[in-house]
């Protein structure tokens, strides 16, 4: 099997930037790496995220909302992240279940238990390798959206009180702290560069079981 890699965190930690850069990092360095995006991914999965995320849809019931991202999450693992696991492939995922736990289970309120279920179901039990988690204050990270208007899209989410984020924030301290060794604690603070390259570094031990295409000396970069 391939390496299946998540991201996560609140909103504005930079965790879009930062996938899409080892993706590419990874490419370039011979691995056979896609990169998705939740909610999304798949026509389908498109379909379901402009319902879900779209900014007039205020009248959203929390389970109805819970189950859309489950349903977008089913059909990108069937039709996406599987068949590249299963040829040897690398995913990187810009949030997965994680998510799930943290906005709808701790920022709405749901039952864990009974999110843990229909995430069972959706993906199959499986499961990220490693989740790399860029930790940022809700606070600056709203700013930080809400400053990058026109190039990030503020949605339906984003729009909650700030409690909300905090709420969002605190689970997932929980959620890394239950399962430290999946989690990679980042911190977003740190400029692009520097925390590309900590990333980096901290993913390259599971680079190993990985195979990769030979590449010429002059297109090669370093891990």
């Amino acid at each position: 099997m391939g390496l299946f890699i998540t991201f996560e965190g609140s909103e504005g930690c930079g965790k879009s930037t930062q996938s899409r850069l080892l993706h590419e990092h990874l490419r370039a360095a011979g691995y056979n790496t896609i990169h998705v995006r939740e909610p999304g991914g798949t026509p389908i999965g498109d379909q379901i995220r402009a319902v879900v995320l779209g900014m007039n849809n205020t009248e959203m019931d929390p389970t109805a909302e819970s189950l859309l991202f489950s349903a977008s999450r089913a059909q990108l693992v069937n039709q996406i992240i599987r068949p590249q696991l299963a040829a040897d492939g690398i995913v990187i995922c810009d949030r997965y279940a994680d998510s799930t736990y943290a906005y709808q289970g701790y920022g709405l309120g749901r039952n864990l238990a009974d999110l843990r279920t229909v995430t069972a179901i959706a993906t199959g039990g499986l499961a990220p390798d490693v989740t790399i988690w860029l930790r940022i204050d809700p606070a600056i990270g709203l700013q930080r959206k809400q400053t990058a208007a026109g190039e990030l899209e503020w949605n339906r989410l984003d729009a909650h009180e700030l409690s909300f984020h905090q709420r969002v924030a605190e689970g997932y301290q929980d959620l890394a702290t239950a399962e430290p060794h999946r989690w990679v604690n980042c911190d977003a603070g740190l400029s692009i560069a520097v925390l590309a390259t900590h990333i980096r570094t901290t993913l390259a031990p599971h680079l190993d079981k990985v195979p990769r295409r030979a590449i010429p000396v002059n297109e090669r970069t370093t891990l």
